[in-house]
């Protein structure tokens, strides 16, 4: 029983890493401390407004410190921003900072290390939008002038888009994006599927894995939006409450703006609400601690393959009184497994004499059957919280260690000939894990009975490559510690089976 009990948390393991590495869009994510219902309202007419049409836009490109911004002219918007220092990750906001407004036929008037002015005039008002370029890393403002042009009175409300999501995207980056609402006293997370409206925003911020663009206006009030426009696309905007424009008067609206990182520290020198951007899903706040502590350790040793390895080997000493638990009911589980088969043969055909005869005999030695399980399901969580610190953590991204020159992608070693279905490249760390893991099953099905071992003989081979096919692609920072906690617990496994 017990060995089938650790075999379905680890199956489980398995399955559940299985959904979170295919899945193609996660479900809304929201921290454990943040989860509300969010209250719709009726969307306004501003809110609905059609998103006008942008054919052959014309880009042309601003670099702010080690960024690189592509702005589309003609509709006064951010396309993407490639960051120099994290391998020139493109970031893509696709409308980012639109207006809507129609027809979109802006020009640009200024251009230079300090603004970039854009100027459109309609048939009643004329719209100024001047983007400010601040000297310190990944933050702007926008200031957005509207001037009646008109002899009577107009209503302000037009909707300023954040960003786009691409609902059928099916890249791998596609299924870690998502919209960020801020709230007064919460911060919403969701997938961008179904339009959503919320009165009072603070701030509204889109994400993909790595980086995030956060907009929060500096005056005015304004509700958030989460606008689907088709199957395929997915809009967040602020939506200005009715702003009243008397004839030839102007009104302006200031925003402040973040495109950068996802790095909590970099995040809370500008601003600390914006923090709740930065979310890891259910074990959010292991995963923080733990993110908290590799970096500690890496400015210690200044490289984070190595802090990696550093971190495997603590967290392994800390759950390590888990692990010396659950080894222990195992091998009381086995001590047992003789009486357990005479019991077998003794009441095979009374199945409730037989049920109750193991459970006096479990009494009897102070054995609990859940025993060895109980510590294993106390440690999934870490594992999970890990799992989503490393899989999104932006300090992994362009990181070196040994042969691997990027600790967020796959290690791709380079072979002088080509393999069927790998090419020219081959993953060594999920290799060496799947080694170490058959290792370990094996040195752990040494001292099993008899019996078990020969019923459990395919899953020698069969787990570890399950385990091997799964961890094949992912980030070589998260195999490193899987490979690393696999390699500590096949040594401790070997001790103790050496010294009876």
């Amino acid at each position: 029983m017990e060995k089938r009990l650790i075999l379905a948390v680890a199956l489980s393991l398995l399955i559940l890493l299985t959904w979170s590495v295919l899945a193609p869009k996660p479900a809304p994510s929201r921290a454990p401390q943040e989860v509300v219902q969010a209250t719709a309202v009726v969307p306004s007419q501003a809110a609905e407004r059609q998103v006008p049409a942008i054919t052959a836009p014309s880009l042309f490109t601003l670099k702010q410190n080690d960024s690189e911004i592509a702005f589309i002219e003609q509709s006064a918007s951010i396309d993407s921003i490639k960051f120099q220092n994290y391998k020139s990750h493109k970031f893509e906001l696709n409308k980012g900072f639109l207006l809507l407004t129609d027809p979109l036929n802006y020009k640009r008037t200024s251009f230079s290390d300090t603004e970039v002015v854009f100027v459109q005039k309609a048939q009643n008002k004329e719209f100024i939008k001047r983007f400010l370029i601040s000297k310190s890393p990944y933050t702007m403002e926008l200031e957005i002038s509207w001037r009646n042009l008109s002899s009577v009175s107009l209503d302000i409300n037009d909707p300023i888009v954040l960003a786009a999501i691409n609902l059928k995207n099916t890249s791998e980056q596609a299924r870690y994006q998502d919209f960020v609402i801020g709230l007064t006293e919460k911060t919403l997370h969701a997938n961008g599927r179904k339009d959503e409206l919320l009165e009072n925003a603070q701030f509204v911020a889109f994400r993909d894995r790595y980086f995030c663009a956060i907009l929060q206006p500096l005056s005015g009030k304004f509700d958030a939006r989460i606008q689907k426009i088709n199957n395929a696309e997915s809009l967040i905007m602020l939506v200005p409450k009715d702003m009243k424009l008397d004839p030839g008067k102007i009104i302006s609206q200031k925003f402040s703006i973040y495109l950068g990182p996802q790095d909590l520290q970099t995040i809370n020198s500008f601003n600390y609400k914006w923090a709740g951007v930065i979310n890891y899903g259910t074990f959010d706040i292991i995963s923080q601690a733990l993110l908290q502590l590799l970096e500690f350790i890496n400015g210690l040793v200044h490289n984070l393959g190595l802090a990696i390895i550093i971190l495997s080997i603590a967290i392994y000493l800390i759950l390590f009184p888990l692990t010396l638990k659950q080894m222990r009911a195992m091998k009381e589980m086995q001590a047992l497994q003789p009486r357990i088969a005479e019991l077998k043969q003794l009441y095979k055909d009374n199945p409730q004499k037989l049920h109750k005869e193991t459970l006096e005999l479990y009494k009897e030695h102070k054995v609990n059957p859940f025993g060895g399980c109980l510590p294993l399901l106390l440690q999934m969580p870490i594992f999970f919280a890990l799992y989503q610190a490393l899989i999104r953590s932006v300090a992994l991204k362009g990181s070196t260690f040994l042969w691997i020159k990027d600790l967020s992608e796959p290690d791709r070693l380079a072979i002088p000939f080509s393999l069927p279905m790998l090419g020219n490249h081959i993953n060594i760390l999920p290799i060496l894990m799947t080694i170490i893991m058959f290792f370990q099953q094996k040195v752990s099905m040494a001292s099993t009975s008899s019996e078990y071992a020969e019923q459990q003989k395919i899953m020698l081979i069969i787990f570890p490559l399950m385990f091997g096919f799964i961890f094949y692609n992912m980030p070589a920072g998260l195999v490193l510690y899987w490979l690393i906690n696999s390699l500590l617990t096949a040594a401790y496994q070997f001790k103790v089976n050496s010294s009876k």
